[in-house]
């Protein structure tokens, strides 16, 4: 049976990329060493969800607890596997801007040096495996902010006679623009993963999302927003939003979309390929506009205050252009909007944030 190496499997796109691809048929090798914990403490962590993978998958899942920095253990654990890995899926990262600044060394550790470790171990051992990488829009640094947009009641938005109005592209530049140290180190990441596609002709893809969101999400203050908005919504957590009024825009996109993206890629490879992922057009929404939607939605009212201060590197306003993998994958469609996406938040988590909540005012 086919092999799938999913690294992050614990995470938000690991674990619904172990659930999907075991239902295709693959024999699913995880790595998770529960980085997030350190990362964003102990409700972040992600042992609970390798528990149920584990528990649900029986032997179609191998959990692997491994550092993707150990260079011995990456390589070692490929090597036993060899050619019988036909898929590599790379989620596994440090995913805060701000949380970079604290710990460079680590954040360029994870996502930079973890990186390069996959990609050589697969060039040994499985040259031919698919290799998806979920890069980031935060590659493009804050050059986004330099678009000439407009104030409207709830948003920032892009005039509708702009040429990216329906999205950015993969062409806009790297350059020349603050990427806060976590965009740099995954910029570093991308253009590894782009090289080794294209010097060794091996099928790579790197995937910049934007926010990439569910469910199963561990969303924390420095990452998840619209998880952790909800949360906050529903467990009467106070919440600050920080810079540009709570009108800047993001676009979403479920990870059930996200994995049946890489399948589409992987059942149709290239090398070196580059896309934009995210909601695009048809799934974004402001800060103001989310939390209208969660309050409606979970039937509370959201304390909230505003900060003047945005983050090094935010955007203030970032929609994806989808438009080229959709021109090469026309099979591949968004099956949740906005709304749906913050309603299955809350359905799967309400009771147990409400339960947390409970216990901790007692």
């Amino acid at each position: 049976m086919a092999i799938a190496v999913i690294t992050g499997s614990g995470g938000l796109i690991g674990s619904e990329s172990v659930r999907y691809f075991t239902e295709q048929g693959f024999d699913v090798v995880g790595l998770d060493n529960d980085m997030r914990s350190y990362f964003f403490g102990a409700e972040a962590s992600t042992k609970p969800t390798h528990s149920r993978l584990s528990s649900d998958l029986g032997s179609q899942f191998a959990a692997n607890d491994i550092d993707i920095r150990d260079r011995d253990a990456v390589e070692s654990l490929f090597a036993r596997h060899g050619s019988g890995i036909e898929l590599v899926v790379h989620t596994a990262a440090q995913p805060s801007h701000d949380w970079a600044a604290r710990e460079p060394h680590t954040d360029f550790g994870v996502n930079a040096v973890g990186t390069l470790n996959l990609l050589e171990a697969a060039r040994q051992h499985c040259p031919d495996a698919t290799f998806v990488f979920t890069s980031t829009n935060k590659v493009y640094g804050d050059t986004p902010n330099r678009l000439p947009l407009v104030e409207l009641e709830t948003r920032w938005e892009l005039p509708e006679d702009h040429e990216w109005f329906g999205g950015i592209p993969t062409d806009m530049s790297i350059d020349h623009c603050t990427h806060s140290l976590f965009g740099a180190s995954k910029v570093a990441a991308d253009v590894l993963v782009q090289e080794y596609g294209r010097y060794f002709d091996m099928p790579t893809v790197c995937f910049r999302g934007g926010c990439l969101t569910g469910p199963q999400h561990a969303g924390a203050q420095l990452h998840g927003f619209l998880a952790y908005l909800m949360k906050c919504t529903v467990t009467g957590t106070p919440y600050t939003i920080f810079g540009y009024k709570g009108k800047q825009v993001r676009d979403n996109i479920h990870a059930y979309d996200v994995v049946r993206a890489f399948h589409a890629f992987h059942r149709d490879p290239k090398a070196a390929a580059v896309y934009n992922l995210g909601g695009g057009r048809a799934s974004n929404v402001s800060m103001l506009e989310a939390i209208e939607m969660c309050q409606r939605i979970a039937g509370r009212e959201l304390r909230y205050t505003l900060s003047d201060d945005a983050r090094i590197g935010d955007h203030q306003w970032y929609v994806s252009d989808m438009g080229s993998f959709e021109r090469d994958y026309p099979d591949w469609k968004l099956t949740f909007g906005i709304e749906d996406v913050l309603r299955d938040i809350h359905a799967f988590n309400r009771d147990a944030w409400a339960a947390h909540a409970g216990a901790a005012q007692r």
